[in-house]
């Protein structure tokens, strides 16, 4: 039997479902959204206004705190939008599924002017990922690759 490709996309994303319990610590929290069908990551929101001044770092509140299953993740990332057109950007983005504590998203301006996050604005996406746990071994040599050490610029500007 022959599935139809829209029927085994619906069937990725049913098979990638996960349910997370979402607290709101403030009655006028908002919830994270998926904007699109399909976005990998969840707006959230902040829920009261709070100014970034250039060059200074803040934790923005949410009014929410997330309970994720053991083995996941949650990881904060900027709207590219806000992070290219004004340089506002998030900082300190891995929240461990152990944390119960408000969602403050760490943010610090990069750009020239002052930037004020309004009560209610989509502040940053969070993406909720699985975790894996490495063994970590030492070893004296590692394996030979076509890049070996090469770093920053090592295959040139294009």
């Amino acid at each position: 039997m022959s599935l139809s490709a829209r029927t085994l996309a619906v069937f990725a994303i049913l098979v990638n479902m996960l349910t997370i319990q979402v607290k709101k610590l403030r009655p006028d929290a908002k919830l994270p959204s998926y904007a699109h069908t399909g976005d990998a990551g969840m707006d959230i929101y902040a829920v009261e206004d709070t100014v970034v001044r250039k060059g200074e770092r803040v934790a923005v509140p949410t009014g929410i705190a997330m309970e994720l299953p053991d083995g996941y993740v949650s990881l904060v990332w900027d709207k590219s939008g806000i992070a290219f057109n004004t340089g506002v950007t998030t900082i300190g983005g891995v929240i461990d599924a152990g944390y119960r504590g408000e969602y403050m998203i760490g943010m610090v301006n990069l750009g020239t002017d002052d930037y004020l996050f309004k009560k209610g604005d989509k502040i940053a996406q969070v993406l909720i990922q699985p975790v894996v746990h490495a063994d970590v071994g030492e070893v004296e040599e590692l394996s030979d690759t076509s890049r070996g050490t090469g770093g920053f610029g090592s295959t040139g500007k294009c």
